[in-house]
């Protein structure tokens, strides 16, 4: 049965390393502390994975990036995040080679965490809005109402492409 474990775990890691370290590089700005970050959400899956069942219809993917949230939350909690650079987040950014793209995830980055949230999770993890909303834990209408004040935020027109 260990093996088994081990081996689904092993899977797991390879199909969502990269969706949960770019979560948590976004979420905290800062690439060594998403990477602690990683490893914390990877370390809770293994701990719990016996105990996931898919409550609601609950995919493997949402249960896990709800367990990264909720680690880069605690991550945000200390004293220590309180002097993070965001323009030094920039150099570190590892996605697009375009300025444009940058600039905006950067200003994305510096939203709340109620209009973060969903521009991560819908628009750069391209979740679907039901997914979107269950990891969130609230309803398809706030998330879409949600996007809409992120939108605002970031000075997009709404129906514009708001991707990272």
């Amino acid at each position: 049965m260990q093996e088994n474990t081990l081996q689904v775990f092993d899977e797991i890691m390879k199909s969502y390393e990269n969706d949960v370290l770019r979560l948590c590089f976004v979420y905290l700005a800062d690439y060594g502390m998403a990477e602690d970050a990683a490893q914390d959400t990877f370390l809770k899956v293994w701990k719990n994975l016996k105990g996931f069942e898919a409550r609601n219809g609950a995919s493997l993917k949402t249960w896990i990036f709800r367990i990264a949230i909720h680690t880069c939350i605690n991550y945000r909690r200390s004293a220590w995040f309180r002097h993070v650079d965001y323009t030094k987040a920039l150099e570190d950014i590892p996605c697009s080679q375009n300025p444009q793209d940058n600039l905006l995830l950067l200003d994305v980055m510096r939203l709340p965490n109620k209009l973060k949230e969903p521009i991560l999770l819908y628009y750069w993890q391209n979740l679907s809005a039901r997914d979107t909303a269950e990891i969130l834990r609230i309803s398809r209408a706030t998330l879409f109402r949600r996007l809409q004040k992120a939108y605002q935020a970031l000075g997009l027109e709404e129906g514009e492409e708001a991707h990272a």
